[in-house]
């Protein structure tokens, strides 16, 4: 698929002759290609460039979409050169094989939807660099904010003016215009977030996620409109592993070794769950029998910070599965107590 056109290899499932077309991306011209095909017909699109659009005309012209697995198509196709027409043939060739690795495809109302909280990340990411910009503006110069935990904040914001005006004229002209840009994007945030719980309103599936410690409102919007469908993932190891919380394992001889999280999951999934251990690890002292609070402090205190925060993702990923499968809310885990005596 390439920037302006895709190239289309067609394939008869008997006899695997085939042929090639390049289609520009011009009003029309996919359907109008697909109309000459037998409704029903699989069609493998790849999952990169913009393949929504490309999806909507498929399922229009009455043909059944399979997104593919890029990192796992190229890994099977095992081939040293790679062109637009090589990929082509290839997946045609799984297709035809039945080993095409796909992935689900959301249908187009949440797919839509989902631009709302991905949009709000972008604006997020946007947010924090403009604060990191400002404090490293006054740390320049031996200023901080000392009044209020959050400089941002109401009282904070108060001295973190007064520290502007100690600023030299051309650093002050700078930051003042950091912070009115920091007010427009925390008003769109805010846009966003109204928009985002007039679509996602109080659903049954929203307060069973929400009654996870660390999952707000927020968060939850951004599990289930990921999640989709929970019947999809076969069992609990297959959603942790996709939710991005379960680390890479080296194993040879003998020796098992973890790694970091993956890299090759679904990154909103991935970021959800670890915001919201993050929130956990802020606010354990305010909840010190929890047991993901309990968790957090005995990974640390053995493996490090950014261990325990992993294994607290996977703990609240594992018990997403079980709340969405069973449709029962959070559960304080508990251990089972055993007698010599068998009581």
């Amino acid at each position: 698929m390439g920037a302006g056109h895709t190239l289309v290899s067609i394939e008869e499932m008997k006899d695997g002759r085939g042929s090639e077309k390049r289609i520009e991306h011009t009003r029309g011209n996919i359907r109008e290609f697909l109309n000459y095909f037998e409704p029903g017909s699989p069609v493998a699109v790849e999952t990169v460039g913009n393949w929504y659009w490309i999806i909507d005309k498929i399922e229009a012209a009455g043909m059944v979409p399979k997104l593919v697995h890029s990192r796992k198509a190229k890994l099977m196709m095992a081939m040293v050169n790679k062109t637009d027409r090589l990929d082509a043939r290839g997946l045609n060739r799984l297709q035809r094989t039945g080993t095409l690795p796909t992935v689900w495809i959301p249908p187009g109302e949440l797919r839509d939807q989902r631009e709302l909280f991905r949009t709000r990340m972008v604006l997020s990411n946007q947010c924090t660099r403009l604060k990191n910009r400002i404090h490293a503006t006054l740390s320049k110069y031996g200023l901080r904010v000392e009044t209020a935990s959050d400089a941002f904040g109401k009282r904070g914001r108060v001295e973190l003016l007064e520290h502007f005006q100690v600023l030299p004229s051309h650093t002050n002209f700078p930051a003042q215009q950091l912070l009115e840009q920091l007010e427009v994007v925390e008003e769109q945030i805010h846009r966003f977030e109204l928009s985002m719980r007039e679509v996602f309103g109080p659903t049954q599936d929203l307060k069973l996620v929400t009654s996870s410690p660390g999952i707000g409102f927020i968060l939850g919007a951004v599990i289930l409109s990921e999640v989709g469908d929970i019947e999809r993932f076969p069992s609990v190891e297959h959603f942790a592993s996709y939710a991005g919380t379960t680390p890479r394992v080296h194993a040879s001889g003998g020796k098992v070794r973890y790694g970091q999280l993956r890299s090759d999951v679904n990154r909103y999934l991935k970021w959800a769950f670890i915001e919201a251990a993050n929130t956990i690890c802020s606010n354990r002292n305010r909840h010190p029998y929890r047991h993901v609070s309990k968790l957090y402090e005995r990974i640390r205190d053995r493996r490090g910070h950014q261990k325990a925060i992993g294994a607290v993702a996977r703990h609240l990923a594992e018990a997403t599965y079980w709340i969405l499968k069973k449709k029962e809310p959070y559960r304080e885990p508990y251990k089972r107590l055993v007698s010599s005596t068998g009581g």
